[in-house]
């Protein structure tokens, strides 16, 4: 089958376009830039080209010929996202019914069961592009996911550097809510499984363990051999906890302010709706995924790659000062944030 990867220099789909390849696929690599193959450590058998998903006649050149299509298309980084999002979605709906493209997969993310006005900007995007790519006329699958894990991982790497930073972590009420993880390498499957797939509509898709946010952020600090204090934060608004955490993590502001927001809901899977491995295989769980995300040099898809944004790489420098883990974590923030200053890339 031959796949176009939308969006496939992010985190998914740079890991995704080898998963493709070994399980028989040809694969179109498609980024906003012309994808280098060699910075991904894709072969010859990968062909990058550059579509901007925001020019409906890019796209359309995009999918001549292509049997499937794996959207993976996020704008995130933007105050204008919502827009951007809308226009690319419609973008693709319209050339994949025009091409006659068999089959679309679009990985959104978890929306809670709660009514669509108090849905954060960032899951309403989600829902929205999704209802625009399902009314494209093809065989379309939306698979929710939940908190991807996995070293580069942005919603994991935001986790994972507030667990490492703070020896006691003020967690706000608004907080508690459940999360159901997926690792990175149970996403690859499902996506991989849902090209040749039947399913049709919005598919949850979530690991075999649900817990609250503070107890993946504990999770995350033993991943990497730390021990966390929660303690509850009864006055805290998300606008505030949402700047200090962008002020406290190395991600990009508009980033980690539009994940705050969707962090006033429980993020599970629906039972009726919710991804089953076809090969009856077992899902990761959190801790396990945890640990290959909190392994240097882990070579799985939970591992990172020179690839991965610059602000969720580590310091190799740092590794060899003496140190605690804590002071480790606060050299790393000081020391990107006098990067951003001197590149102007914040």
């Amino acid at each position: 089958m031959k796949v176009l990867v939308l969006g496939a220099t992010g985190y998914v789909g740079s890991r995704l376009v080898p998963h493709l390849l070994e399980h028989g696929h040809e694969v179109v690599a498609a980024s906003s830039s012309a994808p280098d193959p060699d910075r991904f450590g894709w072969d010859e058998r990968v062909e990058a080209i550059r579509c901007d998903v925001t020019d409906l006649n890019a796209v359309a050149r995009a999918l001549e010929g292509v049997d499937a299509v794996v959207y993976l298309v996020h704008s995130l980084d933007r105050t204008d996202f919502p827009d951007r999002d809308r226009l690319a979605a419609a973008n693709v709906a319209e050339a994949v019914a025009a091409e006659g493209v068999r089959r679309l997969v679009y990985l959104s993310g978890l929306v809670p069961e709660v009514p669509e006005a108090e849905l954060s900007a960032h899951i309403a995007s989600r829902l929205e592009v999704e209802r625009i790519l399902l009314a494209s006329g093809a065989s379309a699958v939306a698979l929710r996911a939940g908190v991807v894990i996995g070293a580069g991982s942005t919603s994991f790497e935001i986790i994972r550097q507030i667990a490492t930073l703070f020896l006691v972590q003020p967690v706000p009420t608004w907080m508690q809510h459940a999360v159901q993880p997926v690792a990175v390498s149970d996403v690859l499957r499902a996506v991989g499984e849902q090209l040749d797939g039947t399913d049709e509509g919005a598919v949850d898709l979530g690991g075999p363990d649900v817990l609250s946010y503070p107890a993946l952020m504990r999770a995350c600090g033993r991943g990497a051999g730390l021990a966390r204090l929660s303690v509850p934060a009864p006055v805290a608004p998300a606008g505030i906890v949402g700047l200090a955490t962008a002020l406290a993590t190395t991600a990009p502001f508009h980033t980690v302010t539009a994940l705050i927001e969707s962090l006033h809901h429980d993020m599970v899977c629906r039972p009726s709706r919710t991804w089953v491995p076809a090969d009856g295989g077992e899902l990761l769980g959190v801790e396990e995924a945890v640990r290959r995300a909190s392994t240097p040099r882990y070579s799985g898809p939970e591992g990172a790659l020179p690839s991965d944004p610059a602000w969720t790489r580590p310091l190799p420098l740092l590794d060899v000062v003496p140190l605690p883990a804590v002071g480790k974590a606060a050299a790393r923030l000081a020391l990107h944030r006098m990067r951003s200053v001197l590149y102007g890339d914040i």
